[in-house]
């Protein structure tokens, strides 16, 4: 296996493009190397077989999907209150409207997982393992509620996320932010 990490990440974020642009069927070696702009025959030399592209895929969305660590800070210089949770979802929410590729990619990986025992144990690894720094980051915060608190809005952000990811006609853009206003103090303390 080759270990170019910069090459590997490209064709990493490549295979994200293709994932959620063709789905899980579409998603082939060659794909890859067309979409990365790289020689035929580039990504088998880094990858095992496509359940290790998947599973790559899937840690590598994640890290895409972080917030930026400086962005981050000066959002939690505010005061650890309901309106501060707001802000986070919304900028989560921000996030992924601007890399909606990474979040298309992630729902066809979660139905694929379906189908793959070994891609919905590492997916179930990764998203656990995300819930639970997620739980602490905002317990650890001093945020409102408590771990059934962050998981009711992960989970309602979850519905909002793909309604409005994949049919952005049912939620209309200008009621978003209102929407997270309203979860957050529907869940809430």
């Amino acid at each position: 296996m080759s270990s170019n990490p910069t090459r590997r990440t490209a064709l990493v974020n490549a295979a994200i493009e293709v994932l959620a642009r063709e789905g899980a069927r579409g998603l082939t070696f060659r794909a890859v190397d067309v979409e990365a702009g790289v020689p035929n025959g580039t990504a088998s030399n880094y990858f095992a077989n496509r359940d290790d592209l998947l599973r790559q895929v899937g840690e590598h969305i994640h890290v895409r999907l972080t917030p930026n660590a400086v962005k981050l800070a000066e959002t939690m210089a505010a005061p650890p209150d309901k309106s501060l949770v707001v802000r986070l979802l919304q900028e989560l929410l921000g996030r992924l409207q601007v890399d909606r590729t990474g979040y298309l990619a992630l729902l066809e990986l979660r139905l694929e997982a379906t189908r793959r025992p070994e891609l919905q144990a590492a997916l179930t690894r990764t998203i656990s393992a995300n819930l639970e720094r997620d739980v602490q980051f905002h317990l650890d915060a001093g945020l409102p509620g408590d771990r059934t608190t962050v998981v009711s809005l992960y989970l309602a952000m979850t519905g909002l996320m793909v309604e409005h990811l994949t049919l952005p006609e049912v939620l209309p853009e200008e009621q978003l932010a209102e929407l997270i206003t309203a979860l957050v103090d529907r869940t809430g303390e």
